[in-house]
């Protein structure tokens, strides 16, 4: 029995149905062709009914209902798209036109599948012949009358032209204009009179070319003259005296109407009128000049014109100021005059003349004097009036002039650019005043060079001088500056306030390097001659890269100080300073040499002895030990010490090296306290001195060959030395030889030297009595 639940089937069966109702929706199809056929023919004349017809093949599993997008393209430019179950689609061009010709393509899309045709050109040949209108055909020179080509039918974008043609003469085009349609519409103006031909055709843009059409019909236009100029008069003349009554009068003869006639003065209408005018003025000052009578019907205009003249009664008065430049305090006086006056119509002694300040009349007169102050300050002008003969009353306004008493210029004000000078490098000065009305020109007085100018003529302008550098702070001293703001005043010059007010850097001298020793320990001491301080003192050790130490001081010295002198520290040393004016200064270098000390030196002489005496040692007893294998047969006699021992001094001194002294006794040196090393300067350029020295003397090597024969022939019978008393002293020398040695006692050193040699010679008759017997 299954034991799955029931709706478990039923979820199966639903599942097989939804993939079935799938499968036949995913039914299968292809397109197999699409064509597309131009009817009539794929050239035709313009006007003809063209038809595109397309259609599409498909393949498919019984799809009902398939639907076909078709889209028809001319140029790649889209001109139509359906979608229908039908299996082809027309596409009309009734009637063809110029703008109909091109390359057509068909696509047809079936859901996810597209196809297109292959392309078919169409070529409409020919154009319409287009149609002129004209609203006038006898129109007034520079008269505006409406045109219109059209050409109905046509598609297209349409670029109309107008020609005109003289009896004779060539076409001129007069003008271009596009269109939105078929058929343009514009306004024509003709300039010049008589008769000529207008006509107009129009050109259409192709992917192929631009075509032209045909010429329009012609339209006969005769272009008449218009006789509007304006006839002016002046009444009683163009040339008037001031005050004279004159009359304008201007009109136009003709047949037309709605003329309007315009006075104009310097582009300002004065009257307007229909047809004729008439203006009648008083004639005053500035009246004169010319005067244009304008005719106006339409667009068009025409226009005369005619100069007046104005004779003045009296001239305009002239307010004038004295002196030129006003300073505060000084006195400045007014004058109001007129140059010229005409005696004929006015007399000198009714002329009244008046001073004004702000609008406010001063003073009835020709003349005012006042003390220039900020209470004087202000706008002056004088006004003249007067009258005629014929007791007409005239008056006239001077200009104004504008009377702002100047301010003195102070006591100028000399600083250095930053208010800090270094010596030894270009600086800058500023010349002010606090106090002066501008523009004030400053002079600077410098030593040895000529004096130099500036203009400030802007409160945010200054007068920078450029300086050479000075060496002396005296030299300041020596610095002028000149303000001057008045040709009539004298300069005002500065005080001695600059070097006070100036912060002056020295830079440092060249520094000089000496050695104070102080027990083991040794201070480098930098030092300079002059300088501003802070200064700053910076050591070096020519082996060692970088500074030894810095200091900054007030002083004109500063130390830097070596404690317990090694070997490590000998070597140049040198050091530099510098301050704020940012010149460095190097001494010359100086040398440290360091050397052993003493106790040292007599330790190393003492052990080099030593191995001296050793080394001798070994040679002589070979020697006697060779003499005595030789002679086995004979007996010795060795003669007493005391009468046949040669002395053997051994004086002679070495230079001293890890490789002579022993490994040993050198690790004992070299790992010593360095402490008790001496050290010594020298000057540049000085040899550095020998540290280690001995004194030298060169053994006589005749006499060790002497004693050797004398050994070597000594006879029997000579009494022989205790071996234990040998052995002994042999012991007691050396213990000598190294007290003595550790203490620095040479003297005593060499001593045990000669008496080790005695021993030696000793022992080796011992030993060869030993072997005899």
């Amino acid at each position: 029995m299954d034991s799955r639940p029931p709706n478990l089937l039923l979820l199966l069966l639903t599942s097989l149905l939804y993939f079935w109702q799938c499968a036949r929706v995913q039914a299968s199809y292809t397109i197999d062709n699409v064509g597309l056929t131009v009817q009539p023919s794929s050239t035709v004349e313009s006007g003809t009914p063209v038809t595109l017809r397309c259609q599409v093949r498909v393949s498919h599993d019984n799809i009902p209902h398939l639907t076909h997008t078709f889209q028809l393209t001319q140029d790649d430019v889209l001109v139509s798209s359906s979608t229908t179950t039908e299996d082809s689609v027309v596409y009309k061009l009734s009637p063809a036109r110029a703008a109909d010709s091109g390359s057509y393509q068909c696509r047809v899309t079936v859901k996810e599948k597209s196809k297109a045709s292959e392309s078919k050109k169409l070529d409409v040949t020919g154009l319409q012949t287009p149609i002129l209108y004209l609203n006038k055909t006898t129109p007034y020179q520079s008269e505006e009358f409406t045109a219109t080509c059209s050409a109905p039918g046509e598609k297209g974008a349409l670029v109309f032209q107008f020609h005109q043609r003289f009896r004779g003469g060539n076409p001129e085009k007069i003008k271009q204009a596009a269109s939105t349609g078929n058929s343009s519409e514009t306004t024509l103006v003709l300039s010049r009179l008589g008769n000529s031909i207008l006509y107009c055709d129009y050109e259409v843009g192709l992917v192929s070319g631009v075509r032209r059409s045909n010429r329009s019909n012609e339209i006969s236009v005769l272009v008449k003259a218009l006789h509007i100029t304006p006839i002016m008069n002046i009444l009683p003349s163009s040339n008037v005296s001031e005050g004279d009554i004159i009359e304008v009068v201007c009109r136009v003869v003709s047949d037309l109407k709605n003329i309007e006639v315009f006075l104009t003065r310097d582009r300002r209408i004065l009257k307007q009128a229909l047809v004729s005018l008439s203006h009648r003025f008083t004639t005053k000052e500035g009246d004169s000049g010319e005067l244009v009578c304008k005719a106006e019907w339409g667009n068009v205009q025409q226009k005369s014109n005619q100069t007046i003249r104005v004779k003045e009664l009296f001239s305009k008065p002239h307010l004038t100021v004295s002196p030129t430049d006003i300073f505060e305090g000084h006195t400045f006086e007014l004058t109001c005059s007129v140059s010229s006056y005409d005696p004929q119509k006015i007399e000198n002694d009714t002329m009244l003349f008046s001073i004004y300040k702000d609008g406010v009349e001063l003073k009835n007169g020709t003349n005012y004097h006042a003390r220039a102050g900020p209470s004087a300050n202000g706008n002056y002008s004088c006004k003249v009036k007067a009258h005629s003969l014929d007791y007409h009353n005239f008056s006239k306004d001077s200009k104004s002039v504008v009377v702002e008493a100047k301010v003195p210029v102070s006591e100028p004000m000399l600083s250095v650019v930053g208010g800090t000078l270094v010596l030894e490098k270009p600086f800058q000065l500023i010349c002010h005043s606090d106090r002066g009305t501008l523009p004030i020109v400053y002079t600077l007085y410098a030593p040895k060079r000529p004096a130099e100018s500036r203009k400030v003529s802007k409160p945010w302008e200054q007068a920078i001088f450029n300086s050479s550098a000075i060496y002396k702070n005296s030299d300041l001293k020596k610095f002028l500056c000149h303000a001057r703001n008045s040709l009539n005043e004298p300069p005002m010059t500065s005080g001695q306030q600059l070097l006070d007010s100036t912060i002056i850097i020295e830079p440092v001298s060249k520094p000089v390097l000496r050695d104070v020793s102080d027990g083991q320990d040794v201070n480098l001491v930098c030092s300079v001659q002059k300088g501003t301080p802070p200064i700053t003192f910076t050591w070096y050790h020519t082996k060692k890269a970088g500074a030894l130490d810095f200091q900054t001081t007030k002083k004109l010295e500063g130390s830097y100080r070596i404690s317990h002198v090694k070997g490590e520290h000998k070597g140049e040393y040198y050091c530099e300073s510098t301050n704020l004016a940012n010149k460095t200064k190097m001494s010359d270098t100086i040398s440290i040499g360091v050397k052993l000390a003493g106790w040292k030196k007599g330790l190393i002489a003492a052990f080099c002895i030593l191995v001296i005496l050793a080394l001798i040692l070994v040679i002589i007893f070979k020697r006697r030990l060779l003499g005595f294998k030789r002679k086995t047969t004979a007996e010795l006699s060795v003669k007493t010490a005391s009468t046949n021992v040669e002395r053997l001094s051994l004086t002679q001194a070495v230079n001293v090296t890890p490789g002579m002294i022993g490994k040993s006794v050198w690790s004992d040196y070299v790992s010593g306290s360095e402490s008790d090393d001496q050290y010594s300067v020298t000057s540049p350029g000085k040899p550095e001195p020998q540290f280690i020295e001995a004194p030298t003397k060169q053994a006589d090597p005749t006499s060790a060959q002497g004693t050797d024969n004398e050994v070597r022939n000594s006879k029997q019978g000579v009494p022989e030395p205790a071996e234990s008393q040998g052995s002994v002293e042999y012991a007691q020398l050396n213990r000598d030889v190294a007290h003595h040695s550790n203490h620095g006692d040479h003297s005593v050193q060499d001593d045990y030297s000669v008496q080790d040699d005695h021993m030696t010679d000793s022992s080796v008759a011992n030993n060869t009595a030993d072997h005899g017997e």
